[in-house]
């Protein structure tokens, strides 16, 4: 289908913008508060891929709340010129997003939270102080202050987050807003502090190239802020000709997973919420929701939706999402598959972004495809293993000039990938396989497909370099990292299961009406196993160590929609638990911290799945590693772990190659 809009210019608030592709604000942590250089380069390139308009991260306008970008620190301006001198010569346009976020922060100076009254979130969980009038002010005064600021700076707008449970949201919402004041009560007290602030912006910028927006989002609680509401302020703002555009979306932290939809979400999943909004205004509108290609965000403006799609985490995956597209080269755009392992999950959990499938992001000075050169010596590389580590590093091989051969033991390429798409609602993983196939077919690698071979084959090869990608296999010992001298008993049973046979032999679950499976890994994998036989009508009883559900999944935002989709009728959970013993037709269990013969808890179990970490398959490079002087081990056979990690080591193991 032709693409007759997203690729058209747009002009917003006097700023003309080269097409309708925008990446919504997401915070990376790059900067340490500041623009540094690897924020500079990570913009830098997707702006070289085409991209019309990025709204760069949160930037704090007060050090109640400071973050990635801290507008009141007074060194904030350096680094934003060679920003505009990297980003300036491609045609994208800059946008900075400012912000508050109340009661989700902590103060620099290490006293509670702002907010509109004393309810804490529900992420920091600490009751925040109502602002008084001169801290409403003084607020006011800082969102003014840092617009203009960033005016100055030479960005061409700003966007006014009031959206997703921050302390604009805060005041807006009747379930966070218990004021009695002219701030608090009735919708228009509710909106006063939103009027206020964006009154204040709009004064404090000179008229001309640069736009003033804002971002509005019902926050999907109950009692909350609906999208009724949103219509209603969006047009008093649109009707005062305060805002050049509104951005709409859709969650709070209450309701954290349908900010960020995973890949159980479809395409364009907010619409069904956003256009009950933006059909009714007639200021230029962007959307957001799991846009993958140029052709759904063409859709969504041809169908009166929008004006500008939000493309985040499909140009995080792949920076030239775009300019690939306009050279006809849609097939070769890596694509984003929604995990959100790599995104919020690391920033979540180590404090800086990445992404799975695209190992450079936030590295983009010092390695990715963008850096690769010609290698200079032509190799004859051999890679061992088709699994995700197997194929990048052949892909990046190959990217480099070699001549590379990949060997696979089965007779498809994608290794644990295609397993893992097996689980319910984790199809979209099979995007990632189906695109590394491709591109290492187009690049020229020599397939061999159904080939086991063993040291003496690679070695006839006379290969110049190797790389063994020869994964793992489940571990079925027994073994649970809490108590690891304490083995299951029972484990050789035929009924005792690892995951990979009950998503690869829909037969291992036939005539089973109650299972245990048991988590000793706290990753998707048994959430995938346990909906898998849920939904198969099996009573399902969940064991784990762990003190939560999948924890290792819950900053992907995977855990709570899982939950949902599980039938708590079949589904139990036992946590902090153990298994003690597997019988015939039942599991004895105990607490991780009682020693087992305490244990008293039995529990109905036909099958038992076992799910724990594998055990990295590596004889082959023991065996070659003293007779190979080029040698690299990439992925699982290094030590079992996730996609992520994977990626990253396939992508440096073919660029060392």
């Amino acid at each position: 289908m032709a693409l007759t809009h997203v690729l058209q210019p747009i002009s917003i608030g006097g700023v003309s913008i080269p097409n309708r592709v925008v990446r919504s604000a997401h915070g990376t942590r790059f900067g340490g508060g500041l623009m540094s250089d690897d924020l500079i380069a990570y913009h830098a390139l997707r702006a070289r891929g085409g991209v019309g308009l990025s709204i760069l991260e949160i930037m704090a306008v007060h050090p109640s709340s400071p973050s990635g970008l801290n507008g009141f620190d007074p060194r904030i301006g350096e680094g934003f010129g060679r920003l505009l001198d990297a980003v300036r010569p491609h045609g994208m346009r800059l946008f900075q997003q400012i912000w508050h976020g109340g009661h989700h922060t902590m103060p620099q100076d290490g006293g509670p939270p702002w907010s509109a009254s004393d309810i804490p979130g529900p992420r920091l969980g600490v009751a925040p102080v109502p602002m008084t009038r001169a801290m409403i002010d003084e607020i006011v005064d800082s969102y003014a202050r840092t617009a203009r600021m960033c005016q100055e700076l030479g960005l061409d707008g700003v966007e006014i987050h009031a959206a997703h449970g921050y302390l604009i949201h805060q005041f807006l919402s009747p379930a966070t807003n218990q004021r009695e004041d002219d701030y608090g009560g009735s919708f228009d007290n509710r909106i006063r502090f939103l009027l206020d602030v964006v009154t204040a912006v709009r004064a404090a910028v000179r008229p001309g190239s640069f736009a003033v927006g804002v971002r509005l989002a019902p926050d999907m609680s109950a009692g909350g802020w609906n999208e009724a509401d949103v219509l209603r302020v969006a047009h008093l703002l649109e009707s005062r000709g305060l805002i050049d555009f509104v951005h709409v979306s859709q969650g709070s932290y209450h309701a954290f997973d349908k900010m960020i939809g995973g890949m159980h979400e479809p395409s364009g999943y907010e619409l069904p919420l956003s256009r009950r909004v933006t059909r009714e205004l007639s200021v230029p509108r962007i959307v957001v929701g799991r846009f993958r290609t140029l052709e759904e965000a063409d859709q969504a403006i041809r169908d009166g939706d929008a004006d500008m799609v939000a493309m985040t985490r499909a140009t995080i995956a792949d920076p030239m999402l775009v300019r690939k597209t306009i050279d006809g080269k849609v097939e070769q755009v890596r694509p984003c598959i929604a995990c959100n392992q790599g995104c919020v999950g690391n920033l979540l959990t180590v404090g800086r972004m990445g992404c799975v499938v695209n190992p450079a992001v936030g590295h983009e000075l010092r390695f990715g495809e963008h850096l690769l050169r010609p290698a200079t010596e032509k190799r004859h590389v051999v890679v061992i293993g088709g699994g995700p580590a197997g194929m990048e590093a052949a892909r990046v091989a190959a990217l480099r000039g070699h001549r590379v051969t990949l060997c696979e033991a089965q007779p498809e390429l994608g290794g644990a990938l295609r397993l893992a798409a097996r689980g319910p609602t984790r199809h979209g993983i099979i995007d990632l396989a189906t695109w590394l196939e491709q591109e290492i077919y187009r690049l020229g690698v020599q397939v061999n497909l159904s080939t086991y071979v063993d040291a003496a084959d690679v070695l006839g090869m006379r290969p110049d370099s190797v790389v063994v990608a020869t994964g793992s296999v489940p571990r079925m010992d027994g073994m649970q990292m809490a108590n690891p001298g304490e083995p299951v008993q029972g484990m050789a049973q035929r009924h005792v299961r690892s995951s990979w046979e009950v998503l690869s032999d829909p037969k291992v679950a036939d005539k089973v009406e109650s299972a245990v499976v048991v988590d000793d890994l706290g990753h998707y994998e048994a959430i995938a196993v346990a909906e898998y036989l849920v939904q198969r009508g099996i009573t399902v009883h969940y064991v784990s160590r762990h003190i939560a559900f999948a924890p290792l999944v819950e900053p992907a935002l995977m855990t709570e929609p899982a939950l949902r989709r599980l039938d708590q009728r079949t589904f139990r959970q036992h946590l902090r638990s153990r298994v003690v013993r597997i019988d015939p037709d039942s599991v004895l269990i105990g607490s991780t911290y009682s020693p087992g013969e305490d244990a008293a808890t039995v529990l109905p179990a036909q099958l038992v799945v076992f799910v724990s970490l594998n055990r990295s398959v590596r004889d082959l490079y023991e065996e070659l590693r003293t007779n190979v002087q080029r040698i690299e081990l990439a992925g699982d056979a290094r030590s079992p772990r996730q996609l992520q990690q994977a990626m990253l080591e396939g992508h440096r193991a073919g660029a060392a190659a």
